[in-house]
């Protein structure tokens, strides 16, 4: 299925007019409305290349590492908190959201090592072992009962090994990764947890212009900038 420019995000960067479709998202770790194809990410976004042509050259190239993975796909869904490398110009760069959505950051070549993980929600398996499931679709095995859903978690690439643990708890630093406020950071004054299905459990973010509420689920806790 194709998607037509005019319905494009605007973090995209692309040109809407001439063409009338634009690139795919492939089905991937990130849902296809918060994410960015690889080819766009070249083209539009880092201009690296002058067209689609150019762009799939550099990727077939192997010379595209997503999170230490060489990525080939010029669909392939770069989403939030993934580390973009390109070692041929020596060059790394973290998904991180503002008011207006996804963007690049530039990072140091350390940082490009360590990712941020949101633990979306966990499980038993067989040996009283918890799966943890994280937000771009890494599953993590530990025998650790720590960890609890809202977490996040900062794990070493291209390895998973958990470097740093984060609460999603009162006074926790907190980005807002969804929804109208998405973009803003603050601290976390209160949780809310839903008392009946009809319900979502909300949190309250203290930031420097006074609080905001927020969905649970549209907040990132961890260390930022």
């Amino acid at each position: 299925m194709h998607v037509k420019r005019y319905a494009i995000p605007k973090y995209w960067k692309m040109e809407r007019k001439g063409a009338k479709f634009a690139v795919t998202p492939r089905a991937g770790p990130h849902r296809k409305d918060t994410c960015i194809p690889l080819l766009v990410v070249l083209r539009d976004i880092l201009k690296l290349s002058e067209n689609a042509k150019e762009a799939k050259k550099i990727l077939k190239s192997s010379e595209v590492l997503v999170d230490k993975k060489p990525r080939k796909d010029p669909n392939y869904p770069l989403g939030l908190m993934d580390i973009l490398e390109i070692p041929n110009i020596s060059k790394a760069f973290r998904v991180n959201v503002n008011r207006q959505g996804l963007f690049l950051e530039e990072v140091k070549p350390a940082e490009a090592k360590r990712k941020l993980c949101r633990i979306q929600n966990k499980r038993v398996v067989r040996g009283g072992i918890s799966q943890l499931n994280l937000h771009d679709g890494r599953n993590i095995l530990t025998d650790k009962n720590v960890y609890r859903t809202n977490d996040s978690l900062l794990i070493e690439l291209p390895g998973q090994k958990i470097v740093k643990h984060f609460k999603f708890d009162k006074n926790a630093p907190a980005l807002i990764i969804s929804g109208k406020n998405m973009g803003i950071r603050g601290k976390i004054a209160k949780i809310f947890n839903r008392k009946t299905m009809l319900e979502s459990s909300r949190v309250i973010i203290q930031t420097k212009e006074g609080e905001i509420e927020t969905v649970k689920d549209y907040v990132l806790v961890g260390e930022f900038k």
